[in-house]
């Protein structure tokens, strides 16, 4: 899917130097940041469950230790 991405001239400016300080394209080092985000994010999500599911397993063990 195309779609536009408008930036302020300082974000533009940063990303052509980005660009040129990786030897890629804009749109190369837009779609790498944008991967990474959401990559970020799924683990992040995944830890929060993770460590909710294990508090609510554990709360009652952890109750008695205190």
């Amino acid at each position: 899917m195309a779609m536009n991405l408008r930036l302020d001239d300082e974000l533009t400016e940063a990303l052509k130097k980005q660009a040129e300080l990786e030897g890629r394209s804009m749109h190369a080092v837009v779609l790498r940041a944008v991967e990474r985000c959401l990559a970020r994010n799924a683990r992040e999500a995944m830890v929060r469950e993770t460590a909710t599911k294990e508090a609510a397993k554990w709360h009652e063990l952890m109750e008695r230790l205190k």
